[in-house]
């Protein structure tokens, strides 16, 4: 087993004793998308004070942060050739710490869409996971890695393609490897194992089961009737496993068409999910007798709208959804409020094309495509803008991460950390 060459590791400024995993997944430290941080309702008329902006080169992946520092995948150029590479930044002042190597890769132009005067930036678009002192990532080619957090050594490695039968999609790996309990959870083998659970610690496969094709939406764990779950959402639909065996839960059937991106979303006893290119949305309630599941549908709706989640994964905020439905809306996709329950829409606000939502104490913080932040209040009565503010350039289709009182975030051209305190 090939282990790729540490291009550079610069002397640790940041201690790690007491290590803690503020924003630890794509999703946040619950999976959903929610952090118990607040955000200041009024911002200075220049906007949030700017600790560092630093270049950033292309791609789709967002930061995951903990113990001073954040990790995010950048595609950059390495002994002449295009390199997806896993960047450790001093979360103080975004200077390098360490960069790690994860092969070379060559992009199909599938990210290369949007508005005319923002286009281009192809690269990776998985996250890494962080989990105490190792960060997970999985790369473009489906390489699962585990690495140091501090060094950036890699502690253990495995190639899906070539050990587990792998079959990768158009547009290559976007999901990130889920940790849970004392496994790492992913999705990409080939028949009998196209899902794959390893111990976090050594790399030893756990269990491999079933036999899926993957999609480009990251797993959400989840507890439902009483029974903790991770929720894949595959060409076949949702399928829900237990983590430390492997079982099948339950399965709901789903449409796939070109690509799913979107993660699903629960609330109680019922599980949303959606996907573009004339997919659409839906949503199934989920129940229990003993250890026989049932999973019936709740609601329906074929096409681009009023539901569609190119790749915004929404979030919750009692029974309400808040994201990004839309399709293809570069530069002009509305955020909108929908009932979970009935799928019934109850505002929308245009103006932001396809980029992510998080929640946060008190509101909802809204990157849009084109740079701009934006704070917006959780109330299904209207639309409310509380803060808005340009901290980017260059296309913004990542996720905001938040810890600590700052906001990470990053474009196809550059990363920034806003710092609104405490």
């Amino acid at each position: 087993m090939r282990i790729p060459s540490l291009l550079l590791v610069a002397s640790a400024t940041v201690a790690l004793t007491g290590f803690s995993a503020d924003w630890p997944g794509v999703h946040g430290p619950n999976g959903d998308g929610s952090s118990p941080e607040s955000i200041p309702k009024s911002w200075p008329a220049g906007g949030p004070k700017v600790l560092w902006k630093v270049p950033s080169s292309k791609g789709f992946s967002s930061f995951v942060v903990g113990g001073g520092r954040a990790w995010t995948l950048e595609l950059r150029e390495v002994e002449g050739a295009p390199q997806e590479v896993l960047v450790a930044r001093n979360a103080d002042t975004g200077a390098d710490l360490w960069v790690r190597t994860l092969g070379s890769v060559k992009y199909d132009g599938g990210g290369d869409s949007g508005t005319n005067d923002n286009k281009g930036g192809d690269g990776p678009r998985s996250t890494p996971t962080l989990d105490g002192d190792r960060v997970y990532v999985t790369s473009a080619k489906l390489v699962v890695s585990c690495i140091d957090a501090k060094s950036g050594d890699v502690l253990w490695q495995h190639d899906l393609m070539k050990e587990f039968s792998g079959r990768n999609i158009t547009w290559q790996n976007a999901a990130s490897p889920v940790v849970e309990g004392d496994l790492v959870l992913v999705a990409g083998g080939g028949a009998g194992e196209s899902l794959i659970a390893f111990h976090k610690k050594d790399g030893k496969v756990a269990w491999k089961a079933f036999d899926e094709t993957m999609t480009h939406a990251t797993p959400t764990p989840a507890t439902l009737q009483g029974q903790r779950q991770v929720i894949f959402f595959l060409k076949s639909g949702l399928l829900s496993v237990e983590p430390k065996t492997g079982k099948e839960l339950w399965r709901f059937a789903f449409p796939f068409r070109t690509s799913t991106a979107a993660s699903p979303v629960v609330d109680g006893d019922l599980v949303y999910c959606s996907a573009g290119y004339g997919v659409g949305a839906g949503a199934c309630r989920v129940s229990r007798t003993g250890d026989a599941w049932k999973v019936e549908p709740v609601y329906r709706f074929e096409g681009n709208n009023p539901l569609a989640n190119h790749w915004s994964t929404p979030v919750l905020q009692d029974g309400h959804l808040y994201g990004m439905f839309q399709f293809k809306e570069y530069g002009s996709g509305p955020v909108k409020c929908v009932d979970i329950r009935t799928g019934k829409v109850l505002w929308d606000q245009a103006g932001f094309g396809p980029g992510q939502v998080i929640r946060v104490n008190g509101g909802i913080l809204a990157l849009g495509d084109a740079g701009q932040l934006v704070l917006i209040e959780p109330t299904p009565s209207g639309s409310h803008e509380l803060a808005r503010a340009q901290v980017l350039e260059g296309k913004c289709w990542t996720t905001p991460a938040i810890s600590k009182g700052r906001v990470y975030a990053r474009s196809t051209k550059e990363a920034v950390c806003l710092e609104f305190g405490k």
